[in-house]
């Protein structure tokens, strides 16, 4: 017994044994905990960054991307629901948009940019990849699409960005 405790051992040691890579969720558009260009914003274009997803695991369906604003002065805001995403294309691009659109908190289907009426805001952008196609609709609020997504994740990324108007 203790011979095979220690070959277990030496197997973790030496790196033979590898555990699967974290998925990443990321953008070209900005680095993690950086500030969002205007562009994004409902001071610019209100457009929606790209993203990528990198490390999709084996197994996933589809990926879905919530983004919401923990320091919204009502609460949590929700500036963008997405879902049944092909995981063959790991990047979105809302010029190509991926996947199915769900209500944001504004009560538009689609990216809703960031807006905050002061402050510095933090805009937590949530990826996941999902052992299933959800059954739900085109705006669909993110409440809905949690419910569905629960118990079918395989996967979660997280990516931050800041903005504050000036």
């Amino acid at each position: 017994m203790k011979r095979i405790s220690l070959f277990i051992v030496g197997i973790i040691l030496s790196g033979t044994v590898h555990a699967a890579e974290p998925m990443i969720l990321t953008s070209p558009d900005f680095r993690p905990g950086d500030y969002m260009d205007r562009k994004f914003t409902c001071q610019g274009e209100n457009a929606a960054p790209r993203l990528e997803f990198v490390n999709i695991p084996d197994g996933a369906k589809t990926l879905a991307v919530i983004v919401h604003d923990p320091d919204a002065p009502s609460g949590d805001w929700v500036h963008w629901v997405v879902f049944n995403i092909d995981p063959s294309k790991f990047e979105i691009n809302a010029a190509e948009f991926p996947g199915i659109a769900g209500k944001n908190d504004f009560g538009d289907k689609g990216w809703g940019g960031p807006c905050p009426p002061s402050g510095t805001h933090h805009y937590v952008f949530n990826g996941y990849a999902l052992d299933i196609r959800l059954d739900l609709k085109e705006g669909a609020p993110r409440t809905e699409l949690a419910k569905a997504m629960s118990g079918h994740v395989l996967a979660k990324a997280e990516l931050i960005a800041l903005y504050e108007k000036f």
